[in-house]
């Protein structure tokens, strides 16, 4: 039995005539009777009863009318899923994050993708840039996120954003009262770096920036991440550049000021890596919307979404 006996044997039932059954087929009568006879002898039940109306139902007949129907709209779904997966519509997007885009742009980016295509499950996993890289050539992973990402042979990378560069300052120092502040002035305070591990990273682009400006920052700090660095910032511990995404932190005693007098390359970027051989309908389909979003500049600040999103510490 094939998909096309259920198909003719649907439209005789529903017609109940083997004339206006051949031609809602756009087929002639001979050949669809036959094909409902060769039905009923591979069931070894008479489907039909012939009368001079037409073509009636048996009780076996009607059974499998019930079914035939359930058969088709189950492939009539799953045709459905499948192109839809072949559009990158439907299937699952596993994603690494780290650092400070997750306070700000990841989201926004995230959830224009969710809304264009919420048959997408997103998974996100928390790695650091060199467990991204492991990831993503062990295909555990389809897409990282970070900052300052080296050329690599085997990945390929796609810009989601670059943001200014603000100072993060303990309410009660003296840059705090600043409206903007030299860039010149950091080197007179201790300052907090973010964050340690895989270089090149953010701290070697803010030593480099400090040396074009002409001084070597003083380093109170060194610390794993911009969560931890606004920390020790409204503890006391020093000052602290940061990403403009960190503003979205507001922990107590802190505050963000711009900085006027800044090196020209006082901005940093945000990107994310993929496989280059990854030919994925759903990459292309994240790739688009990436690059949709780069196109449109901002996104609403004040999103969640955690709704239908499963968060993952790592793999």
């Amino acid at each position: 039995m094939d998909l096309r006996h259920l198909r003719y044997f649907i439209a005789v039932a529903e017609e109940e005539n083997i004339g206006r059954a051949a031609a809602r087929l756009h087929i002639s009568q001979p050949p669809l009777t036959r094909q409902i006879q060769q039905l009923e002898e591979e069931l070894g039940v008479k489907l039909f009863n012939r009368t001079p109306k037409g073509m009636e139902l048996t009780q076996a007949g009607e059974l499998f009318l019930e079914e035939a129907r359930n058969i088709r709209s189950v492939v009539e779904q799953a045709t459905e899923r499948t192109q839809r997966a072949g559009q990158g519509k439907l299937g699952r997007l596993d994603i690494a994050i780290f650092g400070s885009g997750i306070l700000g742009t990841i989201p926004r980016l995230l959830l224009a993708f969710r809304n264009d295509y919420p048959e997408v499950k997103i998974v996100l996993h928390t790695m650091t840039k060199a467990e991204q890289i492991e990831a993503l050539r062990q295909r555990r992973i389809t897409v990282g996120f970070n900052r300052m990402l080296a050329p690599l042979p085997d990945l390929a990378t796609e810009l989601v954003a670059t943001e200014p560069l603000l100072l993060a300052v303990n309410e009660n120092h003296p840059l705090a009262q600043e409206e903007s502040v030299p860039f010149r002035a950091l080197a007179d305070h201790p300052m907090v770096l973010f964050p340690t591990g895989a270089r090149p990273n953010f701290v070697d682009k803010v030593m480099r920036l400090c040396e074009e400006a002409g001084f070597v920052p003083n380093v109170s700090q060194e610390v794993g991440d911009a969560v931890t660095g606004v920390a020790l910032v409204a503890g006391g511990f020093g000052i602290c550049l940061v990403p403009e995404s960190v503003t979205a932190l507001t922990l107590p005693g802190v505050v963000f000021r711009p900085l006027h007098d800044s090196p020209a390359n006082s901005r940093i970027d945000l990107s994310c890596l993929y496989r280059s051989d990854d030919q994925s309908p759903i990459l292309a389909a994240f790739l688009d919307c990436v690059r949709s979003f780069r196109k449109a500049g901002t996104f609403d600040e004040s999103v969640d979404i955690t709704n239908g999103t499963v968060w993952d510490a790592g793999i």
